[in-house]
C-alpha cells in the first residue's frame, strides 16, 4: 500500500492513513498492511514542517492500493507524472482511493469518467465543472466503486479507511481498529456529509442517542419508529425530524444498516445458519435479510461468508 504526500498538504489526512494502515497491529493476528509514503520531492506541510518521503512516485509501482489525500490546490493542474503513475498503477490492478479533494487527482487520470465519486461538499461543484464526465455526489461520506473509492472531507477519510479494513479483513478486525481509533466502527457511505439544519437541543440529542443505544442492544427484537420515539419521550413526528437532523439519515435506514453490520461477524464465524443469523439481527425471514444485505453490501450473505472463510483459510 502506498500513500501520496503533496507539497502544501495538511498532515492530518496523511496521518489518518498512517494511523490506520501504517501502525503494526500484531494483536489482530492478520497479515497487516505494509505502507510506503511516496512524494515527488520534499513536501512542505501546513504548519511549516517538511516531510522527506522514503520513495518517489516509483513507490506506486508495487502497491496494491494507492491512497491520495486531499490536494492543496484544487484549481491547479495535476502533474503529468502523477497522472501517469496513477494510471499505470490502476492498469496493473491496484485499487485507487482518494480522501477529500484527492478526487481531483483521480479525476485527472480519466478513471472516474462515467463513475460516481465523492469529494468534500465545498469542492463538489468545482469537481463536476472541471470533470463533467464524473458523477459527483456531494452528499455522501464515501463511494465504494470496487477498484476506485472516494471519500468526502477529512473525517469521512477515517470512515473510508476503516471500510477498507472491513473489506480486506472483515468486521471483527475493522471494529478492533475503530476501537483503537475511538471512532464509530461503521458509518454508512451513503450517510449525509453534514446535517441539514442546526443541531437540536442537547436533551433531545441525548434522548435520541439513548434510543439508538437501546436499539443496538436489542436488534433481534421488532423495532418500530413509534417504539424508538417512545423510548426518547418524543412524538413520532418530532423523533423523525430530530433523528434526521442529528444523524443525516432516517431511523429505518439506520436500523437496517446496523442489522446488516451486526450480521457480518456472525457470517465470518461460519457457526450459524442463515435463518439463525437473520433472526439474531432482527430480520423477519432469511429472504428479507438477503435482500437488505445485498442492497447494502453489493454481495449476498452467502458470497460474503465464502469470501471471508476463504481468506481465513489462506492466512
Amino acid at each position: 500500500m502506498s500513500v501520496l504526500a503533496y507539497d502544501g498538504m495538511s498532515a492530518f489526512e496523511l496521518g489518518i492513513v498512517t494511523e490506520v494502515f501504517g501502525l503494526p497491529r500484531p494483536e489482530l493476528d492478520v497479515d497487516w498492511y505494509r505502507l510506503t509514503i511516496c512524494a515527488e520531492g520534499p513536501v512542505r506541510v501546513v504548519g511549516g514542517a517538511t516531510l522527506a518521503a522514503d520513495a518517489g512516485l516509483e513507490g506506486l509501482a508495487h502497491a496494491d492500493t494507492v491512497i491520495v489525500p486531499g490536494m492543496s490546490n484544487v484549481r491547479g493542474d495535476v502533474s503529468p507524472a502523477l497522472v501517469d503513475a496513477l494510471g499505470a498503477a490502476h492498469a496493473r490492478g491496484a485499487r485507487l482511493v482518494s480522501i477529500c479533494s484527492g478526487s481531483f487527482a483521480l479525476a485527472a487520470t480519466g478513471l472516474l469518467d462515467g463513475r460516481r465519486a465523492a469529494t468534500h461538499w465545498r469542492y463538489a461543484a468545482l469537481l463536476a465543472a472541471r470533470y463533467p464526465a464524473v458523477h459527483v455526489d456531494a452528499d455522501v461520506l464515501y463511494v465504494d466503486d470496487g477498484d476506485i473509492l472516494t471519500s468526502a472531507g477529512s473525517a469521512a477519510g477515517i470512515d473510508l479507511c476503516v471500510h477498507l479494513v472491513r473489506r480486506d479483513h472483515g468486521a471483527t478486525v475493522a471494529n478492533a481498529v475503530a476501537r483503537r481509533l475511538v471512532v464509530p466502527p461503521h458509518r454508512e457511505g451513503g450517510q449525509a456529509q453534514f446535517i441539514e439544519v442546526p443541531v437540536p437541543g442537547r436533551g433531545e440529542v441525548t434522548a435520541i442517542s439513548e434510543s439508538m443505544a437501546w436499539a443496538l442492544a436489542n436488534l433481534r427484537e421488532p423495532i418500530t419508529v413509534d417504539l424508538l420515539a417512545r423510548r426518547a419521550h418524543l412524538s413520532t413526528r418530532t423523533y423523525l425530524r430530530r433523528f434526521k437532523q442529528t444523524t443525516g439519515t432516517s431511523p429505518i435506514r439506520w436500523l437496517l444498516i446496523q442489522r446488516v453490520q451486526a450480521s457480518l461477524p456472525l457470517l465470518e464465524s461460519g457457526e450459524r445458519s442463515m435463518p439463525e443469523i437473520a433472526a439474531a439481527v432482527g430480520f423477519d425471514t432469511p429472504v428479507t435479510f438477503r435482500h437488505h444485505f445485498t442492497r447494502a453490501m453489493r454481495t449476498s450473505p452467502s458470497a460474503y461468508r465464502r469470501a471471508f472463510q476463504d481468506r481465513a483459510v489462506t492466512r
